[in-house]
């Protein structure tokens, strides 16, 4: 990935071929990027709005086709643009998201402060912007939000009730852990050592919190 200033902004470019091993190294290439930066807060968030992007173009325009990323920083924002020779511009569904938009979109919904689509010379780019807020926590929750509306969706769950929505998707996310230690154990890993490692994270990034508080 090329990088270099312009002002008071950062900007990397990185052509690469769709393919689902790419992936992997996009979100290596991003973390790499972000910490020469010293932007590590947007670490986390940056790859997984990059792997959605990325599989949006191998789902939608194919596999092996050219694309490009974007990583632009200023002030605390961080703006994330995938190009790719497709027109085809894709829209944010309905609860009932149906394969012309795909659950990637819904994700990037929840936990950009902006996003959207722009055509281009040679096809479209779909972008994202991020913020570098330091409230940990709350980027937290909006992760876990929509993280628990595409398990929902994709479990064809019923529409949230106002009057019981905190109680309903309390329910979900259990549902969701339950899902999550079949995994690993389906995998032949350990459960309750998920479930340890899950509750350090937790009360280590509670402890920054609370001192920065």
């Amino acid at each position: 990935m090329s990088g270099h200033h312009i002002g008071s902004q950062l900007r990397s470019v990185l052509p690469f071929e769709a393919e689902p091993a790419a992936v992997r190294d996009l979100r290596r290439v991003v973390r790499g990027q972000l910490t020469e930066w010293c932007l590590p807060a947007f670490v986390e968030e940056a790859e997984l709005a990059v792997s959605e992007l990325a599989a949006n173009v191998i789902k939608h325009v194919g596999r092996g086709a050219a694309a490009t990323l974007v990583l632009e920083a200023a002030g605390d924002r961080l703006r994330i643009e995938l190009h790719d020779t497709s027109y085809r511009v894709p829209v944010l569904g309905s609860a009932a998201c149906d394969d012309e938009c795909g659950r990637g979109l819904h994700l990037l919904a929840g936990m950009a402060v902006d996003w959207g689509t722009l055509l281009t010379a040679t096809g479209k780019a779909v972008w994202c912007e991020l913020s570098g807020d330091p409230e940990l926590q709350c980027r937290r929750v909006w992760r876990a939000e929509a993280a628990l509306a595409n398990y929902r969706r994709d479990v064809g769950a019923l529409p949230l009730l106002q009057s019981r929505s905190a109680q309903i998707l309390e329910e979900s996310a259990t549902d969701l852990i339950a899902d999550l230690l079949h995994w690993v154990t389906a995998r032949g890993g350990d459960p309750d050592g998920l479930l340890d490692r899950a509750q350090m994270h937790f009360e280590a990034e509670a402890e920054t919190i609370a001192e920065a508080a």
